[in-house]
C-alpha cells in the first residue's frame, strides 16, 4: 500500500511542480475533501480500509425506560461529522484527520491502545479499528481527481 502511494506521489509530483501555489492549494483543498468524505461514507459503513467490518463492541446491558425501543448504537457516529473529520490543503500538503480532543479518542481505536472509558474506570484495551486509511477505491478517485483537474 505504501509502495503504491509512492508510485502515486512520483507519478504527480512532476506535474505538481509545474502548477502555481494557489492552483496546488486548491486542487489539495478539493481532494481533502473528497477524502474525507471517503473516509466518512467507509467509517459510516463500519469498515476498516481494507474491506473487513470492524470488531464489535463488546455487549452492553442498557436498559432504558420502560416501553422504549432503544436503537442500536452505531460507532463512531460524531466523530465522522465535518466538525471533528478535518480536511486542510496547502500548496505543500493535504492532511485528512480528527481535530480536537476527539484525536484522542480515534488515535486509541486507530492503533488499538489501552485507555479509560471514564475518569475512574479500569484501563481497557480496545480493539484495532482503521479510522483512517488508503483504500484501493481511494486511491483510484486520488489518481482520476487528479487527472481531472490537470486536463481541465
Amino acid at each position: 500500500m505504501a509502495d503504491d502511494l509512492l508510485a502515486l506521489e512520483d507519478w504527480a509530483s512532476g506535474l505538481l511542480d509545474q502548477m502555481e501555489p494557489g492552483a496546488r492549494s486548491k486542487l489539495a483543498r478539493e481532494l481533502g475533501m473528497l477524502l474525507r468524505r471517503s473516509q466518512q461514507q467507509r467509517i459510516g459503513a463500519q469498515r476498516n480500509p481494507d474491506g473487513t467490518p470492524y470488531t464489535p463492541r463488546k455487549p452492553r446491558e442498557l436498559r432504558g425506560k420502560q416501553g422504549r425501543i432503544r436503537r442500536k448504537a452505531q460507532m463512531f457516529k460524531k466523530l465522522r461529522t465535518a466538525r471533528y473529520l478535518k480536511a486542510r490543503g496547502d500548496a505543500n500538503a493535504m492532511t485528512v484527520g480528527f481535530a480536537g480532543r476527539v484525536a484522542r479518542i480515534a488515535r486509541v481505536h486507530q492503533y488499538g491502545l489501552k485507555d479509560r472509558a471514564e475518569r475512574n474506570a479500569p484501563e481497557v484495551q480496545y480493539e484495532q479499528r482503521q479510522l483512517l486509511g488508503f483504500s484501493d477505491a481511494d486511491r483510484d478517485m486520488i489518481r482520476d481527481a487528479l487527472l481531472t483537474h490537470l486536463t481541465a
